[in-house]
């Protein structure tokens, strides 16, 4: 729930446009393992959405969401190289 709720303040889908709360709630849920909240926590950090830019923490986050498997963070992780 954490994760689908940060995607819609990320969008601003339903709710006011908010990335600080977005990647908040993707934080919560990477935190307890949800792979896709890890890929959504990773997109953050190196566009400064809702947080400080930063490569090297979405290559941790990126890694984190690999690790379970998630062919999208796959990808993405490839395309930082």
């Amino acid at each position: 729930v954490q994760h689908s709720l940060g995607r819609c303040y990320m969008t601003g889908n339903g709710v006011d446009h908010d990335e600080k709360k977005a990647a908040r709630l993707f934080r919560k849920a990477a935190k307890q393992g949800l792979a896709p909240a890890q890929l959504g926590l990773g997109w953050c950090f190196p566009n400064g959405a809702g947080v400080v830019q930063d490569e090297e923490e979405a290559m941790k986050f990126y890694r984190q969401a690999v690790e379970q498997g998630l062919a999208t963070a796959k990808h993405v992780l490839g395309e930082c190289y």
